[in-house]
């Protein structure tokens, strides 16, 4: 059964580039694509996705708190943040919005698959568990 992922950058390019990246894998599939935090929550909340790809600066990020996004996401979705800014406040907001993990943009052609993999495989062996 493939890996569901919900991609979500507000950037066409950036998703299309990932969505490129991923298709490349048969093991994952990408269910549903979101420009804006609004659309990542309804989405991932209706297509339950195993992972949310998810940039960390999109349009709408003024209207909602790291505690806004964790409540209403799909709790069953494993969150892995992106970002062209790997500073102390990008980690700080990842960690908040419990990602488990941010990936530097321009790291995803070597970091992203492999990371979601990892991601999955330690969820798999947590529900064994």
């Amino acid at each position: 059964m493939p890996i569901k992922i919900l991609l979500a950058d507000d950037s066409e390019i950036m998703r299309r580039g990932i969505r490129r990246l991923l298709a490349s894998q048969s093991e994952i599939e990408i269910v549903g694509e979101s420009a804006n935090f609004a659309q990542t929550i309804q989405l991932a909340n209706d297509l339950n996705p195993q992972v949310i790809v998810m940039d960390l600066h999109m349009p709408d990020e003024t209207s909602f708190t790291p505690q806004d996004v964790v409540s209403k996401l799909n709790h069953g979705s494993k969150l892995l943040a992106i970002s062209v800014w790997n500073d102390e406040a990008a980690r700080t907001l990842a960690e908040n919005l419990g990602a488990f993990s941010l990936l530097d943009k321009m790291d995803l052609a070597q970091k992203l698959i492999p990371t979601i993999t990892q991601l999955v495989s330690l969820k798999g062996r947590a529900a064994a568990a």
